[in-house]
């Protein structure tokens, strides 16, 4: 195909042989945006703050306007907490929370009421991200829980309760949520907090804490010596968060794994800071000495700097051009201090701007394995209505189904977090490559077109009726496909593509013959002999539409 670039002062039209595409010069500004407001800036709000948009969602983002689908996302709603399932958990009744119990005092059967509370916690988080709503919370909470890349501890009431500090915190105060993450149980045990005492300083979570989850290191410009802090700054850190332990871990009597600072194992010496906070020193101040350190490092604006760069990165592309280096992040990073380090206000003003509704970001990052799973589920309107046995099976297996894609929700690889979220250059391609790819496509069949992923005696698949009737125009083909292509693809595609969707759902016969079908269906919606070729010709699209390069992104 023949291709001519004309430059103009105000664009760059692509000319090919059967179209023009007009690609509008990039907008940097934070602020407000005032185009118009159609299904394509909704969609693509909705696209990179939840999981999977529906179209009634869509719709009802275009009706309410840009300012009002922003503060309706950027809500925490409260949610339950995850609920005893498997018969191997003996201390809470079936059907109960178990973050309060117990463990048995025996240690093998500890561990296998743990094993059971460490299912139940990943099928709720997954249950969670299906029964989103109109939040962005679950997304906030994947943001945050790859910034602060703890595992699942040895307790699952410890790990239930970092999950719920993260919530707790997703939209509030980062200067807060550090100082809280410090002293959580779970990452104590994580980053060997609990064993750092005077008599044995662990620089673990001290390093982590300048290098990934505050200030960041940035290249290295002496010996010991990084662009935001020195090894000197690691070592003085190690000995400030001294003095914590945590105390009831798989406890037969505490309710709760909890931390407790212990004096006599507290370093009680001055410690000094490096250059880069000011030669300040850290005064002893016992249980409290960590939070002091955590001000005097949020004294720094890179601070803002490194943390409104990770939250571009998630939530708008993860490509930082110079201009958005130089005036994106620095606007977004003074937003953030002048509020306190409060993320809301940050969050408000990216998804409210000119340069978060550029077209050139639409389509720019690839699905994670959460994405792609739950866009297909969320999207379609299929949540798991089953008894809570079998609906937390099935999560269960979504579960390892996202982890077999590479991406393990309460397991990230490395204290860094998913390689997809920081890696250079490939970022977010990372998670789409020859094996990933093959899953993909093996999971869209097993969810469409195949009779569904076997568990608990019931079929975990895509529930496509309700989502057909669910469309703008079910009657007609041709709004079904083009429905369905609006749905999962973050731009306009070709007619061609449309065209061939449409081929699948007429299965070669006229257009009339859909209408014919759909009309008998809805006559007799109970009958498998009329609801059935409807439901086949819509998973095949399906199926088909999963496996486009354009699904697998966002």
């Amino acid at each position: 195909m023949s291709l001519k670039i004309i430059r103009t002062f105000r664009s760059t039209k692509i000319i090919t042989m059967s179209y023009v595409v007009d690609v509008e010069p990039i907008s940097y500004s934070l602020t407000p945006y005032t185009g118009t407001w159609t299904k394509a800036e909704a969609k693509h709000l909705l696209k990179r703050t939840l999981f999977g948009p529906t179209l009634q969602q869509i719709n009802d983002s275009v009706s309410n306007g840009m300012a009002a689908t922003v503060t309706s996302l950027l809500q925490v709603p409260a949610i339950g907490e995850p609920l005893a399932f498997s018969p191997a958990e003996t201390v809470a009744a079936q059907g109960t929370s178990w973050v309060n119990s117990v463990y048995p005092a025996n240690a093998t059967q500890a561990q296998e009421v743990d094993i059971a509370r460490a299912q139940s916690l990943g099928a709720w988080g997954m249950e969670r991200v299906n029964l989103e709503g109109l939040s962005i919370a679950e997304k906030m909470c994947l943001f945050w829980h790859n910034h602060f890349a703890a595992t699942f501890s040895s307790d699952q009431r410890a790990s239930y309760n970092y999950f719920a500090l993260i919530r707790q915190h997703a939209l509030g105060n980062v200067k807060q949520l550090i100082k809280d993450m410090t002293i959580d149980p779970n990452m104590l045990l994580f980053l060997n907090g609990a064993t750092n005492t005077l008599y044995s300083p662990n620089e673990n979570y001290a390093r982590e804490l300048l290098e990934l989850f505050t200030i960041g290191k940035g290249p290295q410009i002496g010996p010991g010596d990084y662009t935001n802090y020195t090894e000197q700054d690691v070592s003085a850190g190690a000995k400030i968060l001294t003095g914590y332990i945590v105390d009831g871990l798989r406890s037969d009597t505490m309710p709760q794994p909890v931390a407790t600072f212990f004096p006599i194992l507290h370093d009680n010496s001055a410690k000094t800071l490096s250059y880069h906070f000011g030669g300040q020193s850290i005064a002893n101040n016992g249980a409290n000495e960590y939070a002091d350190y955590i001000d005097v490092i949020f004294g720094q604006d890179e601070v803002a700097t490194y943390i409104c760069t990770k939250l571009y990165r998630f939530f708008v592309n993860y490509d930082l051009t110079p201009t958005v280096l130089s005036t994106v992040i620095p606007d977004m990073a003074a937003t953030m201090i002048a509020n306190n380090y409060d993320v809301l206000p940050v969050m408000q003003e990216l998804l409210s701007s000119q340069h978060f509704y550029d077209v050139s970001l639409r389509g720019a990052i690839m699905k994670s394995p959460m994405d792609m799973i739950f866009s297909m589920f969320n999207t379609t309107g299929t949540v798991l209505n089953y008894p809570l046995a079998v609906k937390y099976e099935m999560y269960l297996y979504l579960y390892y189904f996202s982890e077999n894609l590479g991406q393990s929700y309460g397991a990230p690889p490395s204290v860094a977090g998913w390689p997809a979220y920081y890696q250079s250059p490939a970022f977010t391609k990372l998670w789409v490559n020859a094996t990933h790819l093959k899953t993909r496509f093996g999971l869209a069949y097993y969810f469409t077109v195949f009779t569904g992923v076997p568990v608990a005696g019931e079929n975990l698949k895509l529930d496509v009726l309700p989502f057909l009737n669910s469309l703008s125009d079910p009657y007609t083909a041709q709004a079904v496909v083009e429905d369905i292509a609006e749905l999962f693809f973050p731009k306009a595609v070709s007619a061609a593509k449309i065209a061939a969707m449409k081929y699948l759902l007429l299965g070669g016969q006229p257009e009339f013959e859909w209408t014919i079908q759909y009309n008998e269906y809805m006559a007799d919606p109970g009958n498998p002999t009329y609801y059935q070729p409807v439901k086949s010709k819509v998973e095949l699209v399906l199926f088909q539409v999963f496996q486009m390069p354009e699904f697998q992104t966002i």
